[in-house]
């Protein structure tokens, strides 16, 4: 089963790019964060043309949103509202083989590492602080992935003194989705088929005149697997290219794949 999520900066404003990664990848699921499309004008034909017949959708005008859409049945679906306001940041489903399938678009916290100053950024530590104690009660395999807007080591963003005290890399952030992983032992499948220290970059800011000469890139897009499915990963990529596409998104997907 091959599985691809990425944050798509708006699905109706770049619909080519996602139907272009259908077309080279193939993928069995398809998990899209950053949808900002509401469900009723959500561009589902074109994924239907292309097999994708089976979709659950969780959609917010302009804002948020999140998508999984799959050749394969899903059942039971369900939404978690962990920034507890009703943004559309969570959407799961069970598949057929018992795996729960969960996408997740974790917020990105404003730009003051304070959440005094900045209530954005206690936003985003509660969120995944309500993401913890979800995962301890966790009993099922399961796979979540999506963008955590954390980059966690050292190594996941190009220079981890120059964005120590920078939103996305700062110690509290790490601090919070280490306490994520380890309330279910999640395995990072990023990091299981991309040891660290390699380099392993998923997002770029649009601010770069040329992001591929600065290559100041984080990751902050991740897929991890509960530990009862570690003997059943077979894969990981990240498609660096796809940043290079015409009007790209800011991140590119990435693709796991696993025995069923």
């Amino acid at each position: 089963m091959k599985i691809a999520s990425w944050n798509i900066n708006s699905v109706r404003a770049r619909t080519a790019l996602v139907e272009q990664l259908i077309v080279d990848e193939q993928p069995d699921i398809l998990c899209l964060q950053e949808t900002k499309a509401l469900d009723g004008v959500f561009p589902a034909a074109m994924f239907h043309q292309h097999g994708y017949v089976h979709q659950q959708l969780n959609g917010q005008r302009m804002h948020h949103g999140v998508a999984i859409l799959s050749r394969l049945p899903l059942r039971e679906p369900g939404r978690h509202d962990w920034q507890d306001n009703g943004e559309a940041r969570h959407v799961g489903v069970r598949l057929e083989c018992g795996i729960r399938l969960e996408n997740v678009y974790v917020p990105a916290g404003g730009d003051v590492p304070d959440r005094t100053l900045n209530p954005k950024f206690g936003q985003k530590l509660d969120f995944i602080e309500r993401m913890t104690r979800w995962s301890e009660a966790l009993a099922e395999p399961t796979i979540i992935v999506g963008d955590f807007n954390v980059a966690p080591l050292e190594c996941d963003v190009w220079s981890h003194k120059a964005l120590l005290n920078v939103v996305s890399h700062t110690p509290v952030e790490v601090a919070a989705l280490t306490r994520l992983q380890q309330a279910h032992d999640w395995i990072d499948i990023g990091r299981r088929f991309i040891p660290a220290p390699a380099r392993n970059y998923t997002w770029w800011s649009y601010r770069s005149p040329d992001w591929t000469k600065n290559d100041r890139g984080r990751r902050l897009d991740h897929m991890w697997a509960s530990p009862a499915l570690a003997g059943h990963l077979r894969g990981h990529r990240v498609l660096e290219p796809c940043r290079n596409w015409q009007r790209p998104s800011d991140h590119v997907p990435l693709i796991c794949e696993i025995d069923v």
